[in-house]
């Protein structure tokens, strides 16, 4: 079997869903001759499941429930993301694999697409009905379901509560710009609230509050804001080959994006993730887009843990648009337990629901995330359901060499685009020849 695989591990700052910000889990050793130093087929009443960063406490308790109701037990090995990524490469590429599930990334399912089987069987028109529709065509390659989503998430709007419904901020604000202050749906809203509360709080002539950030060291939020714009194939349609990153409509969201620069703080080329939930945290921003999971991750000591509102996603021209960062339980074709792997994830996607009380509180199905939204605590699962449900959240190109092309030419041109004096047009042009000679 002959596996695509890329050049380099994938990036932490590629790293989309429960990598965005999870800080508390420790990657554990490699040992013996696999993951978890087993053979996965040295015991019939045991399924290894290779897993990464947060989704151990994802799937506990499912694997708990699974236990107690079938006596198989549900062996979670932990690796790093990177790890991860090799591991699985590794032992497909082999034929010998010692896990019998794997959770993957979504842009892992084409690279791992040869090695991996069929689960079309467990796609029933339900099923496909109560999955985000983002998540169903990404499952899909090569006209097979390989992937079953076991959580997802997307970036949505947060904002401080304390700084939009005060009194003078909210009279200051419509007379300034004709309408009620509140959370942003749209672009020119989002413009000019940022522009509002950028500002110097303290009066020693240094601003010190900022309406938003502008991450010049990722790539994803940028995409979401293409398919705002109304793309409808971010960077390249992966069925034609065509590279479309030189389109009006990506030329129009990085012309948007790059508009935020006044109202962010400097060093935008070096800002990721990380860094950007902590200028959130420390209340230096009046708001973020930012990936759902983190309202449940909001610290205990931060300035603002009791003045966060989360609101969709915003909308472009062609309306509200995320990117769905799923992650996926897949079976590998040489695994020795298929039946059995194939029955876990079944059982899985049945108790999707488990999930939302873990750590991060990140489920797949609708229907899981509609039974939480009244809770107490799950103020951003409203949120992520408008904003994964938008027409306009795309999945990104189903493509092997999708992390090369965010590594070598994605985040390099974001990172030029966000300093002063930069030609969008001219860098979309020739992020367009780079990623021409990529994938050709």
């Amino acid at each position: 079997m002959k596996l695509r695989t890329r050049p380099r591990f994938p990036s932490r700052r590629a790293r989309v869903g429960i990598a965005a910000a999870t800080t508390l889990i420790t990657a554990i050793a490699l040992t013996g001759c696999g993951v978890g130093g087993g053979d996965a087929t040295a015991d019939a009443d045991t399924l290894t499941v290779v897993v990464e960063g947060g989704g151990k406490a994802e799937l506990q308790p499912i694997a708990d429930l699974y236990k107690e109701e079938t006596g198989t037990t549900v062996k979670l090995v932990e690796l790093p993301y990177a790890g991860l990524y090799d591991r699985i490469s590794t032992e497909l590429s082999s034929g010998s694999p010692t896990f019998d599930v794997a959770a993957l990334d979504a842009i892992w399912l084409s690279a791992f697409a040869d090695g991996l089987a069929p689960l079309d069987d467990l796609y029933t028109d339900d099923v496909k009905d109560d999955l985000f529709g983002g998540l169903v065509t990404e499952a899909q390659v090569n006209e097979s379901f390989i992937g079953m989503p076991v959580w997802t998430n997307s970036e949505i709007l947060f904002y401080r509560t304390d700084l939009f419904e005060d009194a003078t901020n909210k009279a200051d604000f419509e007379a300034k710009f004709g309408y009620p202050l509140a959370a942003p749906t749209d672009w020119e809203q989002y413009h000019d609230i940022a522009e509002f509360f950028t500002r110097d709080t303290d009066g020693d002539g240094q601003t010190d509050l900022y309406g938003t950030d502008v991450k010049g060291a990722v790539e994803t939020e940028w995409l979401a804001t293409v398919s705002q714009a109304g793309e409808e194939h971010m960077v390249l349609d992966a069925e034609s080959g065509d590279v479309t990153i030189a389109s009006a409509e990506h030329l129009e969201a990085l012309d948007y994006y790059t508009s935020l620069l006044p109202y962010a703080p400097s060093g935008a080329s070096q800002l990721d993730w990380a860094g950007s939930q902590n200028l959130f945290y420390q209340g230096n921003l009046a708001m973020m887009r930012f990936w759902g999971h983190a309202y449940r991750a909001t610290p205990d000591d931060s300035v603002v843990k009791d003045s966060i509102g989360v609101a969709p996603m915003i909308a472009g021209p062609a309306g509200i648009g995320g990117v769905p960062g799923a992650w996926y339980l897949s079976v590998p074709t040489a695994g020795a337990k298929q039946e059995a792997a194939k029955e876990f994830v079944q059982f899985a996607y049945e108790h999707n629901d488990l999930s939302a009380d873990t750590s991060l509180g990140l489920v797949a199905r609708k229907s899981a995330f509609e039974a939480k939204s009244g809770e107490a605590g799950f103020e951003n699962y409203p949120a992520l359901l408008d904003t994964l449900n938008a027409p306009q959240t795309l999945p990104r190109p189903a493509t092997p060499e999708w992390q090369e092309i965010v590594d070598s030419v994605l985040v390099p041109m974001l990172q030029k685009a966000v300093e002063p004096g930069a030609e969008n047009a001219a860098l979309l042009e020739e992020a367009k020849s780079q990623i021409e000679a990529i994938v050709q």
